[in-house]
């Protein structure tokens, strides 16, 4: 079984749009307080939780014809968007190790794919 380009593509966006998912979860947690009013009207919250029901559609999308043992991984590169939003959005530092860390999460996948 081979893996179409558009499954990797599909997969990609689901990456990017769940790294959205994040950013919005992360200002609405800020934002949460002691009375559950708070969960209930918290816009990024909801955002946050919508986008990643969003980035599943594409998952399924995607996973439906290609080869899981190919595209799962690429899930991890959602934690690379995730890193430069919190960079950008949040100020959080951009440190050595995580610069690894994103190194080795596109060896894997670049091998995974070549591997296929």
């Amino acid at each position: 079984m081979n893996t179409p380009l558009s499954s990797i593509l599909l997969v990609f966006t689901a990456s990017f749009i769940g790294s959205f998912g994040a950013v919005f979860l992360k200002w609405g947690a800020g934002r949460l307080h002691r009375d559950l009013s708070s969960l209930f009207l918290n816009w990024r919250l909801a955002l946050g939780i919508a986008l990643y029901l969003l980035s599943f559609v594409f998952y399924y999308l995607g996973l439906r014809v290609g080869e899981l043992s190919v595209l799962y991984p690429m899930v991890a590169l959602g934690y690379i968007w995730t890193m430069v939003w919190s960079r950008l959005f949040f100020g959080e530092p951009f440190t050595r190790r995580k610069a690894g860390g994103i190194a080795l999460i596109l060896v894997g996948v670049v091998l995974l794919k070549a591997g296929s």
